[in-house]
């Protein structure tokens, strides 16, 4: 039988219950440093040498491999889906 004042009681107790709570924090900080590093890495966007869509159009356009008519409705669209400020320039 354990008397009071002999043995652990509550300040042992209040440290194990401190102990605990700082572990699991610590686990929270080490997933959500590690979460937030890798989502900073995939949703960095590389710049790629290849030409846009409307650039692509354009190339087209000017090879002569579309009219004028299919050129500005495919202009049109990718402008609708916000891949360039249509021009008009051509």
């Amino acid at each position: 039988m354990m008397y009071w004042g002999y043995g652990y009681g509550w300040p042992m107790m209040f440290g194990g219950l401190l102990c605990m709570v700082l572990l699991v924090l610590g686990i929270w900080a080490l997933v959500r440093w590690m979460s937030r590093s890798t989502r900073n890495t995939t949703s960095t966007r590389v710049p790629s040498n290849e030409p846009s869509a409307m650039e692509l159009l354009r190339q087209r356009y000017a090879r002569q491999e579309i009219d004028a008519a299919t050129f500005e409705q495919m202009r049109e669209r990718l402008a609708a889906r916000g891949e360039e400020q249509p021009s008009r320039g051509m």
